[in-house]
């Protein structure tokens, strides 16, 4: 999701007038086209060669990319905003998925970025209540959601192998062992019951997405691989529910970003409950959620679903009025035309 975010994020800010700059590996700008993305408006810079002072605004992205901004000297810059994709607290907790040395890690650098960055960026509103009892109440904590392109690409190929069955796809990471293994066996092991479940009532469930499916049981769920995000789409049209698990009973700063995927291309959702963006599903009146960890009512509420009447249009229009990436930048364009009344304003977002 940071790289995604990343991109959109900086598309969008591009397209209100700003000048964005992509700080990368210096190995990865050959990846690249001339070094643009965005029909020229993003431009890429090897990291080794920004000049971190040039810019009015520095933007980091998730914990790694602050500290990459660290590693190639820009702490320093008087106007850092850094977005936490999580916040942890001083102490393992519930709701909370990173624990030991992975969890010390990212305190750590959390600690950095109170004492370094002039705004800080939450997903959720608990997110933001966690922050303010570590750190107390101030006023340079953002508050910005996930969110969706507001353009999709048209209806292309079915992706699916052909055959009559009622489609289920999850669409999103499962982690491995070396990023949240704990979510990963939570994440399979739903997987595998909830497509056990549907296939008893003629549903095949898919899953697209990274992360360890070596305990995937496939007989029941059919893995497709990582699909990049442009091509995804299609999965969604095709498909006649998205689904929504959750590695606990609750997800204390992560909301579920395919959700507002899911209803973007028109596609019902069925949600586990516990995800800080759930009002999502109930608002967009496209899907149900689910009581958490009951797998035999999500499968009944998917069959439900499947087979109720929707207004999906109502619920596109919903999504793109509220949750688009256009939206989303509202907050910061508000921040940097108070702040730096100007509109000619750099802004460098990194990632690594």
């Amino acid at each position: 999701m940071s790289l995604g975010r990343w991109i959109k994020i900086s598309e969008a800010l591009a397209g209100r007038g700003y000048k964005v700059d992509l700080g990368i590996p210096d190995d990865a700008l050959s990846l690249h086209t001339n070094g643009f993305v965005n029909n020229g408006k993003l431009r890429m810079i090897p990291l080794s060669e920004i000049k971190w002072k040039e810019y009015d605004v520095v933007k980091t992205v998730f914990h790694r990319g602050f500290e990459t901004l660290q590693k190639y000297g820009g702490l320093d810059h008087p106007f850092i905003i850094s977005k936490l994709g999580s916040v942890v607290g001083n102490v393992e907790m519930e709701g909370i998925y990173f624990y030991g040395d992975v969890h010390r890690k990212l305190f750590e650098t959390q600690e950095k970025i109170n004492k370094t960055s002039r705004y800080i960026t939450v997903l959720s509103k608990k997110a933001k209540e966690l922050w303010q009892s570590i750190y107390g109440k101030r006023n340079n904590l953002l508050l910005v959601p996930g969110g969706v392109d507001s353009d999709i690409p048209p209806l292309g190929t079915n992706p699916y192998p052909s055959d009559d069955k009622t489609i289920c796809v999850f669409a999103g990471n499962i982690y491995d062992r070396l990023s949240q293994p704990e979510a990963n066996e939570v994440l399979v092991n739903k997987l595998n019951v909830l497509g056990k479940l549907l296939s008893l009532q003629g549903a095949k469930l898919y899953l697209i997405g990274p992360g360890d499916t070596t305990k995937l049981d496939s007989s029941y769920v059919t893995y497709l691989g990582e699909v990049p995000l442009p091509e995804c789409w299609d999965y969604f049209y095709y498909a006649n529910i998205g689904i929504v698990v959750s590695a606990g009973k609750f997800m204390h700063n992560n909301e579920s970003t395919k959700i507002y995927h899911y209803i973007r291309a028109g596609l019902p959702v069925v949600s586990e409950s516990g995800f800080p963006n759930d009002d999502v599903v109930r608002e967009s009146k496209l899907g149900f959620v689910t009581d958490n960890g009951d797998m035999e009512l999500m499968a009944k509420n998917i069959i439900r679903a499947a087979a109720s009447e929707w207004n999906k249009d109502y619920a596109k229009e919903y999504i793109i009025k509220n949750h688009s990436w256009d939206k989303r930048v509202e907050v910061y364009d508000r921040l940097f035309k108070d702040y730096l009344h100007s509109k000619k304003i750099k802004v460098v977002n990194k990632i690594i």
